[in-house]
């Protein structure tokens, strides 16, 4: 599946003794940013909406059978040892069309450890149930989701850490030159750069009924 996301603005990583947004006087009154290791969490784009059909090869609003969003999406990471832990929880609520019977509807859903905004480095499939009481046409559910980072691949490289944290100062010639304009700088930057990704499994007709609706 592609998976479609936002452009990532990529924050320089600089010394851990500064505190996010601090003024430094030494170099001409830049701020300091903090980069973290621990993954960005989120859902892509057309994966947090699904529509389930009665009968399944209809698509007209008349037979919309079951309905459910992730929302509410949390996330914490464990920022210590030789890998970076980040779980995920969110909720997955559902609205079924008719108030019957007692009903479980199962929805799967990904979980993907995504780098550099394109390459998936570990993904797993799991299922979400949303139990419907009888009468009741509201459901939800909340689920938990981790990946592990090893992290040495989520650590830049030291000579792109001293490039990006090289003091600059004001008239100087190589001030103005934006770091992340160099493509090996960007690389390292990317492939240091990791996403926690959920959301809905979807069928190829489900992508596109998302995309067109």
């Amino acid at each position: 599946m592609k998976l479609r996301l936002a452009a990532l603005a990529v924050v320089t990583l600089l010394s851990a003794c500064k505190a996010t947004g601090q003024l430094t006087p030494e170099n001409g009154g830049g701020v300091y940013a903090v980069r973290s290791s621990c993954p960005i969490a989120g859902i892509p784009a057309g994966t947090g909406d699904i529509t389930l059909f009665n009968p399944p090869a209809s698509k007209v609003s008349t037979a919309i059978d079951v309905t459910a969003a992730i929302t509410d999406l949390r996330s914490t990471c464990q920022d210590a040892g030789n890998d970076v832990v980040s779980t995920v929880t969110f909720t997955v609520v559902g609205l079924r069309r008719d108030a019957g019977p007692a009903r479980q509807v199962v929805l799967p859903y990904f979980d993907v450890a995504l780098r550099g905004g394109a390459q998936i480095e570990a993904k797993q499939v799991g299922q979400a149930g949303l139990n419907f009481a009888a009468g009741d046409i509201h459901a939800w559910t909340r689920v938990q989701a981790t990946i592990r980072v090893n992290r040495g691949a989520a650590t830049l490289p030291e000579n792109v850490r001293a490039i990006l944290t090289r003091p600059r100062k004001a008239g100087e010639a190589e001030a103005a030159v934006d770091p992340l304009s160099d493509p090996a700088v960007q690389k390292a930057v990317a492939n240091a750069t990791f996403e926690h990704l959920v959301g809905f499994e979807l069928t190829q007709d489900q992508i596109k009924y998302n995309a067109t609706r």
